[in-house]
């Protein structure tokens, strides 16, 4: 497919398959972030795999060590530059500050944590932080549960520059073609805020399995048929206009390199649950 394709934006929303509702009934609600970090972690070559995940174990150890209230999600890549990105939400900038000040003053927990990046930073060719905030308009049927899921589409679109109203009819004229067509699209947009090029916009949709993308594709053409020719022109017209620039990347989420609440680990335990890695001790 055309990355820069007009279809990409109805598309790959329309991937994600018909597993929110059902997930939001079996595991516990989590609300989608309002401020949204995502650490990016680049890895030399060979050094992803068990390697990795026993360095970021160390991480695990240490926040669940101190109790720590604030959680976080890896994502590890199928497509692309080997990479694992790590989510963590906020429901505020004000919460973050909090959760960084209080994070400060715990001296153990700092001392863990800075042991442990120095001995992850051997694996690494880089990193970067980007952070976000949610925009629940140009969001559709998003949930910030990821307890039942295994994988997750991130489509990056940078928008033109003036150009935003564009960006906003465009992505609302997917919304209501998915809900006219019925299809299993869900997924949640957020504004790249700070670590990155103004007009960034990210959309994230999670995934149960690989077979709600074989979904997705087969229903390219309920999405058609619901903007109809006319519609699909000026899709096009809108996509031209608005973005400049676009990607689709696929990950599968890693419980090993994730630290989640309890709940999570009890509504899912042979996926949450991993054995210990071990991680040598303090000196």
């Amino acid at each position: 497919m055309n990355k820069l394709s007009p279809f990409v934006l109805g598309l790959s929303l329309a991937v994600a398959g018909s597993s929110a509702a059902a997930a939001q009934q079996e595991s516990p609600a989590t609300p989608v972030p309002k401020v949204l970090q995502i650490t990016r972690e680049f890895v030399k070559p060979g050094k992803s795999g068990a390697e990795h995940d026993k360095s970021e174990a160390a991480f695990v150890q240490a926040m669940a060590r101190a109790n720590w209230p604030t959680h976080y999600v890896a994502l590890s890549s199928l497509s692309g530059k080997s990479r694992a990105l790590y989510l963590t939400g906020y429901e505020s900038f004000d919460a973050w500050e909090k959760d960084y000040s209080a994070s400060e003053k715990n001296a153990v927990l700092t001392a863990d944590l800075e042991r442990a990046a120095v001995a992850d930073g051997e694996l690494l060719d880089s990193m970067d932080q980007m952070v976000y905030s949610y925009d629940e308009e140009l969001s559709y049927r998003a949930s910030g549960d990821l307890v039942n899921a295994r994988f997750m589409e991130i489509a990056v679109y940078h928008v033109r520059p003036g150009h935003g109203k564009e960006w906003s009819d465009l992505v609302k004229m997917a919304i209501a073609a998915n809900q006219k067509a019925g299809t299993s699209a869900h997924w949640a947009t957020f504004r790249l805020e700070y670590g990155g090029e103004n007009g960034t916009w990210v959309m994230l949709s999670a995934d149960k399995s690989m077979a709600e993308i074989d979904t997705g594709f087969k229903e390219e053409k309920q999405f058609h048929d619901a903007l109809g020719e006319d519609g699909m022109q000026k899709f096009r017209e809108l996509f031209g206009s608005a973005v400049d620039n676009s990607n689709q990347q696929l990950f599968a989420i890693n419980p090993r390199q994730s630290y989640v609440p309890d709940e999570w680990i009890k509504a899912a335990p042979d996926f949450w649950k991993m054995k210990e890695v071990s991680v040598p001790a303090a000196n």
